[in-house]
């Protein structure tokens, strides 16, 4: 019986072994035949277990000007870290967390935007390892070297890519910016947040590479393994039609005027009167793309985004229409002053106007009352389809997202007539731009465009080129030079409201504008002296444009003294001028303008020296019904053509009509006159206590009002009845 337990116990515990090794012998073959447990490859299983990868980081590609100098582009930079552990040191002589807190804030101050304080605070933490916020980041090399050579303890540097933006606040609404986001897999990527940045996103960021190889248990390289590398594919360099300098003398001078005039927006672009370019674009309020500041005051690309009512610049389209509609006759008269509108009516901005005047005087003073005539002359229709030619109400399809159409408001009789000057319909500077073109050139329009090629880094190779494109051709090219000839004479005319934008050596053909501003709390135009947007747009030389510059300044602070195309000429004037010579555009030869010596003429014939003088330029004002001679404003002296010269005769004394005298003039004759003046105001006279043309006596007080350009604008912009009619 002991012997058969024996053996049963025997059995049994071969049985038990017998089927452990069964089961072993099926699961090896299951593994040898399948290659899987529970599912998983075990062969690429063991192959994770060793294989170790690497990302290879691509570079963003450069945005560049026209001639290749860099706008933006990746740059190494360094971000600052302190190790505050001081169980990281295992070797006493080669410390590995920061020893003297003290010391180490002392000399990290001479470096970093924070104060010795503030960084023994950082440093002092119950942490591990420690930063220093904004400060800390974004370490240029030089820096990074200098703390280096302090040999602090525990103090370390993180290499990183960042875009940089080398020309600080550069059309910075125009290139945008970028910034690292965190992708899918976790990684870092930088990608574009507004402007060309965004827009070019696709060209500009690269495709980054991988570095595969495999390790053994403890990290090192296995002798033989596998190695892989999948290049990083750089991204694309943008060319734009930008030129640095030309943008460098837009922004010097736009920050000039926001200084010393303060105004709420500003805009300026320069473009290639020839093809289209655009060769500077920037506003104010704007932003520094490195660091953000100012981006919350106005993240909108106004030239491409925002509208508004343009003023009498627009008046350069409707005079080009009228022209080719052969309805335009500049020696032909009317009554300037007012034009009514079924019952409302259309004024002059100086009021009264300035009697029976010439068409061309009417372009050359900016009337509002020529242009509602021509409208009459052409008809609403045919003037509607040039808006249509002209690309207003429409976008130009420039190459940036975003842009707006403007909208013509053109339903109403009394829409149509503000239409053609400017006020009521809504357009962008992008299309003022474009419809200038037609008239720089042969009547054709160019479209406007910024991106002028996009470069594949490896190959050098263009794989796209912006080219100039023909948009319309909204007149004829007689048309074209006429409205251009037209146009000059607003500049240099004595009565130009384009005066102030002369440039000594080149012939200026352009459009002043004063546009009222919508307030969107009561629905009327705002009123006040400096409520306006005050615009140029003008091209040069004015026989054969190179240049359109347009520029607008809203609300500007004007001094008492100073109308308001002042603070616009202190940015037209220097960018058109030194935009030309940059691009060696040789001045003419200065016209001299003729001087007049002026004699002693008491005693002679008041009639006869009037008109020898006239011929010769002056402008003579006669004061007093008498054929002789007694006193005159100016003796010996030389005056310059169109300057203005008193003579007084004997006889009774008579007042003139000093209505848009200048207040230097009003002077002058009052002293020569030997009138006692009261003066009120500054600019130019609108009204007197003394009825013109009449015979007064010497020992009357004369009082004369003086209103800048503005003022009168303001006062005019208040009708008597309560319809809101738009001004120039």
């Amino acid at each position: 019986m002991r012997k058969l337990k024996k053996n049963w116990g025997a059995y049994l515990l071969f049985t038990v072994f017998s089927a452990l090794f069964f089961l072993l012998i099926t699961r090896f073959l299951t593994l040898q035949i399948t290659g899987e447990a529970e599912g998983r490859d075990l062969a690429a299983q063991a192959q994770a277990q060793y294989a170790r990868s690497q990302i290879l980081e691509a570079e963003r590609g450069k945005i560049l000007d026209r001639n290749g100098e860099v706008i933006a582009e990746d740059t190494q930079t360094y971000k600052i870290v302190a190790v505050l552990d001081e169980n990281l040191t295992t070797n006493d002589d080669n410390p590995r967390h920061v020893l003297d807190p003290e010391e180490t804030a002392a000399t990290l101050s001479e470096y970093l935007d924070l104060s010795e304080p503030e960084i023994f605070d950082i440093l002092t933490q119950d942490k591990k390892q420690v930063e220093f916020g904004t400060a800390g980041k974004d370490i240029p090399l030089e820096i990074k070297q200098k703390i280096e050579e302090a040999e602090l303890p525990g103090i370390f540097f993180l290499q990183d890519l960042k875009r940089f933006y080398p020309n600080g606040i550069f059309s910075s609404h125009l290139i945008g910016y970028a910034q690292p986001e965190e992708t899918e897999d976790g990684m870092m990527k930088t990608v574009g947040q507004m402007g060309v940045e965004r827009n070019l996103n696709d060209y500009l960021e690269g495709e980054n590479g991988k570095l595969s190889f495999e390790t053994d248990a403890r990290g090192f390289l296995l002798p033989g393994g596998e190695e892989a590398i999948q290049k990083a594919k750089d991204g694309h360099d943008v060319y734009l039609t930008i030129d640095k300098k030309i943008q460098t003398f837009l922004e010097d001078a736009l920050s000039q005027a926001a200084e010393e005039y303060n105004p709420q927006k500003m805009f300026g672009v320069v473009a290639d009167a020839k093809t289209g370019e655009i060769l500077a674009m920037s506003q104010r309020p704007t932003f520094d793309p490195d660091t953000r500041v100012g981006l919350s005051d106005n993240w909108y690309n106004q030239i491409v985004e925002s509208t508004f009512e343009p003023g009498s610049t627009f008046k350069t389209f409707s005079l080009a229409a009228a022209v080719e509609e052969g309805v335009f006759n500049p020696n032909a008269t009317y009554q300037s002053g007012s034009y009514d509108v079924l019952g409302q009516e259309i004024k002059d901005h100086n009021v009264s106007g300035w009697g029976t005047i010439s068409y061309l005087e009417g372009v050359q003073r900016s009337s509002n009352t020529a242009f509602a005539k021509l409208l009459e002359q052409m008809g609403d229709d045919v003037y509607r389809n040039y808006l249509d030619d002209f690309g207003f109400g429409q976008q130009t399809e420039i190459d940036l997202p975003n842009e707006a159409p403007g909208t013509i408001l053109y339903n109403y009789p009394l829409e149509k007539v503000t239409t053609i000057f400017g006020q009521g319909s809504t357009v962008t500077p992008l299309q003022m731009i474009q419809a200038e073109t037609a008239i720089a050139g042969d009547g054709k329009m160019k479209r406007p465009f910024v991106l002028s090629k996009v470069v594949d880094p490896e190959t050098g190779e263009a794989v796209y080129e912006g080219e100039p494109e023909v948009s319309g051709q909204p007149i004829s090219a007689d048309t074209a030079a006429k409205v251009r000839e037209y146009l000059a004479t607003t500049v240099t005319s004595e009565v130009g409201t384009g005066q102030p934008f002369s440039i000594p050596g080149y012939e200026v053909s352009g459009k002043s504008g004063t546009a009222e501003i919508p307030d969107p709390a009561t629905g009327r135009y705002m009123t006040g002296r400096s409520n306006y947007l005050f615009s140029f747009i003008g091209m040069a030389p004015a026989d054969d444009p190179e240049l359109i510059v347009y520029i607008g300044i809203q609300q500007p602070d004007l001094p008492p003294d100073e109308i308001s195309s002042i603070p616009v000429s202190k940015v037209f004037n220097p960018v058109m001028l030194n935009s030309l010579k940059y691009r060696n555009i040789q001045p003419a030869e200065a016209p001299m303008r003729e001087s007049v010596m002026v004699e002693n003429y008491e005693g002679q014939p008041a009639a006869s020296v009037k008109e020898a003088l006239e011929s010769k330029g002056l402008s003579v004002e006669l004061i007093g019904n008498g054929d002789m001679i007694n006193h005159q404003s100016v003796v010996n002296e030389e005056l310059m053509a169109g300057e203005r010269l008193i003579l007084v005769t004997d006889g009774e004394l008579t007042i003139p009509d000093f209505t848009g005298w200048s207040y230097r003039d009003v002077v002058k004759a009052a002293a020569a006159a030997d009138l006692q003046l009261n003066a009120t105001g500054a600019g130019y006279a609108v009204s007197q206590n003394l009825t013109a043309n009449t015979v007064i006596s010497s020992n009357q007080p004369l009082t004369v009002k003086f209103e800048t350009p503005e003022e009168t604008r303001t006062r005019l912009s208040q009708p008597e009845d309560e319809s809101e009619l738009p001004q120039d």
